[in-house]
């Protein structure tokens, strides 16, 4: 008899164990079909450093009203499509440190959802190369100096421009045929007086040799410079814009949609150079980022 109640309040309490068990089971799985059912947030990069491009895409399974990004005291948005995309400059001065993003997604049934993430972004030292060229790309005479500054004014007109659709096809692909400097950054002396950092990539390449679009997009500008020679700007949506310069010739008009590959200029030696080449550069929201990390992208 004694032996029968032992087993009775063995029997009692494995009953308790597995009831407890089976509520902690429940509760595990209802909480791993909360997380599959959260937005993922992916971020593609080439590296964290300075003058790079970070990709951003959100993936979920319920319909997404819109996203926002909050980073540097900035907001910037995500494209509508398939997936949501966006994309953000780590800019060529970016001092090294963690930085945080912040992600806002509202749902169609209004429920907003934040995710948070933090990068890391690792010190880069860029090299430094003395110029020489005429005199008056190095210290202009007063009168261009009002040139100068209009000309200014109207690349940062160009550059808050934002068009809030992806106009891009597939992956960015490089404008010309030729020797890419891979310079990107260089702490530049021209005619041994220190002047801004280059935030392009130079390719060189022969004199009327015909540059194309890196990718889809419209053009906002189609004008000569004074420094950059004839220039042609792409505005491909997101805040992303590619920058074509010294041109020869402008093989295009302000306002128009050109297609990914086609003509857009010619290789020429106008405006500050020392030679006949291409300067490409890109843009995200005003950062200065290398274009050869927007071409590691997969854009597909």
């Amino acid at each position: 008899m004694k032996e029968k109640m032992v087993d009775r309040k063995g029997m009692m309490a494995a009953a308790v164990l597995l009831s407890g068990w089976l509520s902690l089971f429940a509760l595990s799985a209802e909480a791993s079909f909360d997380e599959l059912s959260q937005p993922r947030v992916r971020l593609d990069y080439r590296s964290l450093q300075p003058g790079e491009v970070l990709k951003l895409t959100i993936s979920h399974d319920r319909p997404i009203r819109k996203a926002q990004i909050h980073f540097q005291g900035e907001k910037y948005g995500f494209g509508k499509g398939e997936t949501f995309i966006a994309f953000l400059g780590l800019d060529l001065n970016l001092e090294p440190g963690a930085y945080p993003i912040s992600v806002s997604i509202v749902y169609e049934n209004g429920e907003l959802k934040k995710i948070k993430k933090e990068i890391l972004v690792r010190k880069k030292e860029f090299p430094v190369k003395k110029l020489w060229v005429k005199e008056k790309f190095v210290s202009p005479p007063q009168e261009v100096l009002e040139r100068i500054r209009r000309e200014s004014r109207l690349l940062q007109v160009v550059y808050d421009i934002y068009t809030s659709q992806w106009l891009g096809e597939g992956s960015f692909m490089v404008p010309v045929q030729g020797e890419a400097h891979h310079n990107f950054g260089e702490r530049r002396f021209f005619n041994n007086k220190p002047r801004s950092s280059h935030s392009g990539e130079d390719i060189s390449s022969p004199l009327g040799a015909p540059v194309k679009a890196s990718n889809s997009g419209k053009v906002v500008l189609a004008d000569d410079l004074y420094f950059a020679g004839k220039t042609v700007i792409l505005d491909h949506g997101l805040g992303v814009f590619t920058l074509y310069c010294h041109f020869s010739k402008i093989k295009v008009q302000r306002g128009v949609f050109v297609e990914k590959g086609s003509v857009i200029g010619e290789i020429g030696a106008t405006g500050r150079v020392t030679g006949p080449h291409l300067h490409w550069g890109v843009k995200i929201r005003g950062k200065r980022v290398d274009p050869f990390s927007l071409l590691s992208l997969e854009l597909e």
